[in-house]
């Protein structure tokens, strides 16, 4: 194919550069130890950034306790933790490439097992803990049954996510993200499926935003103007009366005046048993509607795996960036490699591998 020119252009997020369009997607990794970093993540992610990437998206990271997938997930709630991504950041800015966080909660998805150890809740008596959601609804039959958020139990996870979006800038990273997508809590306030409350925090669709868009003013209120705000959206449920994409455009224009830069455009995740079609690219046309009707900078993540994909979704208009996940878990160097400019963009230690 031709030289990939726009998927290596540089794309710019308030005064973030990033030197090309290629992002690591936020993938778990499961291997933290009570919410630190651990030496895994700092080898992980510095790999990944020698490898090209334009920037590194570190995993969903709890800003509760309590809002952990797993045990085994990174937290972001208190200053040990902090200090614990700290060596993280430094590793991916020596290998000269930017940096974000995703901050998360999930809900009624928390306290279960580390994947490769089990399936299903983790009890209190074996290390898990109470969970929590929009109802008192639970995933899934092996989940837990959450207890409903109060008034002030919703303002106090707005304001760990605030803190957290603090503690994030304080160690350096360069963004922050919001993980509003797969149903976790965030995701489970929106959807009509899964928030059917009555008070201020639900009922109306105005109602259903307010989470995301308290959680986003608490960080635009933490993280100086300079630095990007971004959020992880599920378009949709693929649910019948559940989230669509024509409520994520409308949820998106009211967050882009509260000052979200990017959008990471994913689906799915709120309920199990979902019948979709996947295939490569499957997201694309809602990252495409979105970017068109929003109009804000938008990226597109899904079975997208070769070169001359991503550069058409560019070229198309459908997408400003490419997210890649798996791809980059098998290929860490798959951006250095395709680059116009791979010799002069690698290490010096490696040049010699490249013609």
């Amino acid at each position: 194919m031709d030289i990939p020119t726009r998927l290596y252009s540089p794309l710019q997020l308030r005064s973030l550069v990033l030197s090309n369009r290629l992002l690591l997607s936020p993938m778990c990794q499961y291997s933290a130890v009570e919410g630190l970093a651990q030496s895994w993540h700092r080898r992980h992610y510095a790999e990944r950034a020698v490898g090209g990437v334009g920037l590194v998206i570190v995993e969903a990271t709890a800003v509760q306790a309590s809002g952990r997938i797993t045990t085994g997930d990174l937290g972001l709630w208190n200053d040990d933790c902090r200090e614990a991504l700290r060596p993280v950041v430094e590793a991916v800015h020596s290998a000269g490439t930017k940096i974000a966080i995703q901050l998360a909660h999930a809900g009624r998805k928390a306290s279960t097992h580390v994947p490769w150890q089990g399936s299903g809740v983790v009890s209190p008596q074996s290390g898990g803990w109470q969970v929590v959601s929009s109802t008192d609804q639970p995933f899934d039959i092996d989940h837990a049954i959450p207890h409903a958020l109060d008034e002030a139990g919703l303002w106090g996870v707005v304001a760990d996510f605030g803190a957290a979006a603090r503690r994030a800038a304080e160690v350096g990273f360069d963004a922050v993200e919001v993980h509003a997508a797969h149903g976790y809590l965030i995701h489970q306030f929106l959807s009509p499926l899964t928030n059917v409350r009555t008070d201020t925090w639900g009922g109306s669709q105005e109602g259903r935003f307010r989470l995301a868009l308290e959680v986003v003013r608490a960080l635009r209120r933490e993280v100086p103007n300079t630095m990007p705000v971004m959020v992880r959206l599920s378009a949709t449920d693929w649910v019948e009366g559940g989230w669509k994409v024509e409520q994520s455009i409308e949820l998106l224009k009211v967050l882009q005046n509260e000052g979200v830069d990017f959008v990471d455009v994913s689906s799915g995740g709120l309920v199990p048993g979902v019948k979709m079609t996947i295939g490569p690219g499957y997201q694309v046309p809602l990252a495409a509607r979105i970017r068109r009707e929003v109009g804000m900078p938008t990226g597109t993540v899904g079975l997208i795996t070769e070169l001359s994909q991503a550069e058409t979704i560019l070229a198309a208009g459908d997408a400003d960036a490419i997210l890649m996940g798996r791809q980059l878990l098998r290929d860490p160097y798959f951006p250095l490699r395709n680059s116009p400019d791979a010799k002069q963009k690698a290490p010096v230690q490696y040049q010699r591998a490249f013609p």
